[in-house]
Order: structure tokens, then sequence, then C-alpha cells
């Protein structure tokens, strides 16, 4: 396996220490940062998160600040969702998408207020095109990335530990609410969201110089709960029908290709970057979409690279995140497959790096 070069052009994060210390084992590179990978072993972390909680160094979830008059009119414009009755304690799952309907991110926007928005993104290079249509629109409106960076808490006793450092009141954090809470001699907003479906809050360090403080404070509330350090885990995420910006879509799909065809909802009237293409699409529906896949055999090594499903000898799609699922004693998949066979029950082959396997189309994802 080769070796990742470190450099300054790989930033850290205000809690690389605390992840060194704790015997990371692998990083990916998102976002110019790095995000750990591995733990113990995929497996390992996958079965400790489903048990127990973990504290993920998530940084890398960068943020696209909004701040001044005409933020909610950006906002508008950059998503087909419908952001016209989202309250100041909001977070939003909001597809963002290009002149031709394709996806430039998914990413999780919080409302402070009307007037200034967080974007937290996923990998890419979203700062530029916010920017770039402010400025275009000549909107009254300041966009930067602000000294944010978030700190997940997940598992089962994710609420546990939060309560213990954050107080009581994370209790009452509502799923997909956020609010604003103490620690020590300053405060954070705190969210109840996260890249996993086994429940928990992401914590939005604002101020660098505190992010140890935090991180230790978490380890030492959390011993007899056993907490360890932890990060969005490959088989969890498939499980769940999380899906990876990058991996199972990019710019060349639309969100109904994702299945995300219930978030292009926007209020009659707005106008929004891509709207129409996307109502094109939504008209004659797509062609393609994302599908929950279970592979035969033995565990696969997962894709480093598209792997396609076939049919009668002709290309249908292509699976793009697999891993062998100990829950469910399968190799589960994601995979975009075309309308004539992504009915459940579908039976596909895919040309894994093991050979070809039995695949078929499930009717939904495991969770």
């Amino acid at each position: 396996m080769s070796m990742l070069s470190k450099s300054r052009r790989l930033r850290p994060t205000p809690f690389s220490q605390g992840v060194e210390a704790q015997g990371v084992k692998a990083y990916t590179v998102y976002n110019r940062m790095l995000l750990p990978t591995v733990f113990e072993s995929v497996e390992a972390d996958y079965r400790h998160l489903k048990d127990h909680v973990q504290v993920w160094d998530v940084s890398v979830e960068r943020q696209v600040e909004l701040v001044g008059p005409d933020a909610f009119r950006l906002m508008r414009r950059l998503t087909p969702r419908n952001l016209a009755n989202m309250q100041d304690d909001q977070c939003y799952y909001v597809p963002i998408v290009d002149q031709y309907g394709g996806m430039l991110n998914d990413p999780v926007a919080i409302k402070h207020r009307d007037d200034r928005w967080w974007i937290s993104i996923a990998d890419s290079d979203l700062l530029f095109w916010v920017k770039g249509l402010a400025l275009g629109e000549g909107l009254d409106v300041k966009v930067f990335e602000p000294d944010v960076s978030p700190l997940a808490v997940q598992g089962p006793k994710a609420m546990e530990l939060m309560a213990r450092v954050f107080g009581d009141q994370v209790r009452d954090i509502r799923f997909f609410r956020h609010k604003r809470l103490t620690f020590k001699d300053t405060s954070f907003v705190v969210a109840r969201s996260g890249y996993s479906k086994q429940g928990g809050y992401e914590i939005y360090l604002e101020d660098s110089s505190y992010g140890m403080a935090l991180w230790d404070a978490l380890f030492d509330a959390g011993a007899d709960l056993n907490v360890r350090p932890g990060c969005p885990n490959l088989i969890e995420r498939i499980e769940g029908g999380l899906l990876s910006y990058g991996n199972d879509m990019t710019m060349e799909n639309s969100p109904l290709e994702c299945g995300l065809g219930r978030f292009c909802n926007a209020a009659e009237g707005t106008y929004y970057i891509g709207k129409e293409a996307l109502e094109a699409e939504i008209a004659s529906g797509p062609k393609q979409q994302i599908r929950a896949i279970s592979i035969a055999g033995d565990a696969v090594t997962p894709p480093a690279a598209a792997w396609p499903l076939m049919k009668n000898g002709m290309r249908v799609g292509q699976v793009t995140s697999a891993a062998w699922s100990p829950d469910f004693q399968t190799n589960v998949a994601i995979g975009m497959v075309e309308a004539d066979h992504w009915d459940a029950g579908t039976l596909l082959d895919v040309e894994t790096s093991e050979g070809i396997r039995k695949a078929e189309v499930q009717d939904g994802f495991w969770l």
C-alpha cells in the first residue's frame, strides 16, 4: 500500500493531535484536509459504532457562510429544495445543482436567521460556485469559509455522552434541529445530525483553539460508555443508504437519479439554478437511479473504481460502493441502475475486482 505524503497543502484540523494520539490507521483526503477512515479495522469500527459511542473528527465538512441582506435570496438560488418554511433552528439536506441539473454537492444547510447561513459541504470546491453566483447576480451578501470545524458524536450512547458534557438540554434537540450550547467560557452550535444511522450529534466548533479541550472533555466524560474515536464507516453508511458525493454521485447525475426527488420541491414562483433542466426531467422521469444491491458470495474488496452491472452481456449500470455486512451476512452495495432493470428482485451480474458475481436489486436499504 502506498503511503500518503503529508504537506502544508493538507490542512490540519483542531482535533488532529487527538486523532493521532488515538492511533488512526488510515486517512483519505477530503476538502484538502485529512479525514480518518480506520482506527482498529473497518469491521471492528463498525461493530463499536453500532453498540457504543464514537467521536469523529469531521472538520473536513467545511462551511460556506452566507451573511448579508441577500443571504436567503442566494440560498434559494442554490437549491431546488423549498426553504420557505425553514425555521432558524433547522438543518436541511439540500441538493445543489448546476444549470444542467447536475449535482454539485449535497450539503446540509444550517439556518441561523434569514441573513446568516452555513452550508456544510461534501468534498468539492462549492465555495467558488457560491461566490461566483453572488458576484454575478450582484447580491448584497458576504460568502466565505469561517473558522468552523464539526466534531461528530455518533452511536446509541451518543445522547448520554453529550448530556454529560453539554447538559440535559441536548436531549430536547429534535432531529435536524440545532441549538447553541455552552462549553466552558464559550458556546457552540450543536445539531442533532450526523453521517450515520446510529443517532448522534454534530458540534460546530467555532474557534480552533478549543479543539483539544472539547475532544478531551468528550473522552473524559465517556470512559464508562466505552467511547472511542471513529469515522464515517463504509459498511454502516451503505447499509443505511447514505450516499457519498464523488463516489455514488457526481455532477454527471441529477438529484432525481440519486433518489433525491423529494428535495426538488421549490416554492411556486421561486427560481433556482437548474430549474428548467430539473423540471424537464421530473416530467419525463429519470433514466437511471440509485438502488440498494446485494452481491452474492464471499466478502468483496470495496471498489476503487465503478464496477459494471450487466444483463445479458449489456451494461445496465454500475456499483459504486460495496462491502461485506457482518449483520446482514451479504455484500451490501450502492449502484446506479437503468430504469428497465431497477425493480426489486431484478438479477444482474456485477464485474467485481474478484470476478463476476451475481447481484440482486433490493427494495430498499438495510438500515
